[in-house]
């Protein structure tokens, strides 16, 4: 009986000293006990088929829309709510000049030069700039003597002929110059954490992403930091600025009424249990794995960790969840699931090197449980220690 005391002793010490976590076998108990288990996490060992999964089920990214049936704008096209400038040469006393002589060729050579002239003015033809058109909600113009006519969906080229082919009956050799003075129809929109935010017109160039970002003055935080999300039609993808920058599929070209947003999107993870830095730490990189992360904090410490039982916690997508056996509930977006890594296992570091990391993803390194032994010994050690020294001194 005596000498069974000091192992109860030694037990009931062992299970009140303090720890930085739970233990595997109790990480693994609290998943089984509903009453503790209030989340309903699942513990997931991390497998190749695992990291495969992952790998197929990331978000769709910028590259993502180039791949849908769609026809490119050509970004000279017009349509609702552009304004034309529209210039009429006639050969002596036409519809438009009425013979005033002020409207003379050697006055109007500039326009001769803008885009959709059908023909060059013929020597002696007098010009007129008609006021500001307006396309209209349904597409259409209307002009003096031709009435109105559908020019959404032309270039600027393709409606001075078709007034200029409306006039041929009414005026002598009419030629006709369409320039645009408001364009809204090729143009896209950005907005965010850019330096100017507002409507940037598209050009026959065919601007690609990072083009429009320049042109707004550029990002006002760093690209490992910013997001990217683009609107088209009903679909929004997103895609980090840095990868945008270093992948050239993801730069890819905008559309007529596309939306860009650049949003300030700072990711990080956190590390906590038996690991020599406890703390919150950021990517710093577009993508990261999980054995980078346990790197960046030195990894599982060598005293007090239980390297079978490395865990990360993360609200999981619920088609993931799902394709992993998880219960989700009828209008869950995500599932708490653990996902466990057994270090000593030497094939599980080639599947930490390509598990990709999330943002806000947590890290948990067990204690082993010979910690909480050593932990009383040393405790132990500091109490009875200096008692058998003066013992030896009173000798």
């Amino acid at each position: 009986m005596i000498l069974g005391l000091p192992l109860l002793v030694l037990q009931a010490g062992c299970n009140t000293l303090p720890s930085s976590g739970p233990v595997q076998s109790q990480i693994t108990d609290q998943q089984k006990n509903p009453k503790k288990n209030t989340v309903g996490f699942r513990i997931i060992p991390i497998t190749p088929e695992l990291v495969t999964l992952l790998h197929q089920e990331q978000p769709p990214t910028l590259a993502s829309l180039e791949s849908t049936p769609s026809t490119p704008s050509q970004n000279d096209q017009i349509g609702p709510g552009d304004d034309l400038q529209i210039s009429i040469y006639e050969v002596g006393n036409g519809l438009f000049n009425g013979g005033n002589e002020s409207h003379s060729t050697s006055s109007s050579q500039d326009l001769t030069t803008s885009t959709g002239i059908g023909g060059a003015p013929t020597s002696g033809a007098m010009a007129t700039a008609l006021p500001p058109v307006e396309v209209n909600a349904a597409g259409n113009i209307v002009l003096p003597y031709i009435g109105q006519f559908h020019v959404s969906g032309l270039t600027t080229t393709q409606i001075a002929d078709r007034i200029r082919a409306g006039m041929t009956k009414i005026s002598r050799a009419p030629q006709v110059v369409v320039r645009t003075t408001s364009d809204q129809t090729n143009s896209v929109i950005i907005y965010g954490e850019v330096t100017r935010s507002g409507r940037v017109p598209l050009t026959p160039n065919k601007e690609r992403v990072l083009d429009i970002v320049a042109l707004s003055g550029g990002a006002t935080h760093p690209a490992e930091d910013t997001l990217v999300q683009l609107t088209r039609n009903d679909r929004i993808v997103q895609a980090p600025l840095k990868i945008v920058e270093d992948t050239p599929e993801q730069n890819i070209l905008l559309q007529s009424g596309d939306r860009v947003q650049l949003l300030y999107m700072p990711r990080n993870f956190t590390v906590f249990g038996a690991s020599d830095k406890i703390s919150e730490v950021p990517f710093s990189t577009p993508d990261l794995s999980l054995a980078e992360g346990l790197a960046r904090v030195g990894g599982p410490s060598d005293s007090r960790a239980d390297p079978n039982a490395v865990y990360l916690f993360r609200f999981e997508d619920r088609n993931i969840a799902q394709k992993l056996n998880v219960p989700v509930d009828a209008g869950q977006a995500t599932v708490p699931v653990v996902y466990q890594l057994d270090m000593m296992n030497p094939a599980n570091f080639f599947l930490a090197q390509d598990f990709p990391m999330r943002n806000s993803d947590l890290i948990y390194i067990a204690n082993a449980k010979i910690n909480n032994f050593n932990k009383f010994f040393n405790l132990l050690s500091t109490i009875v220690s200096p008692g058998i020294t003066a013992a030896y001194m009173a000798r």
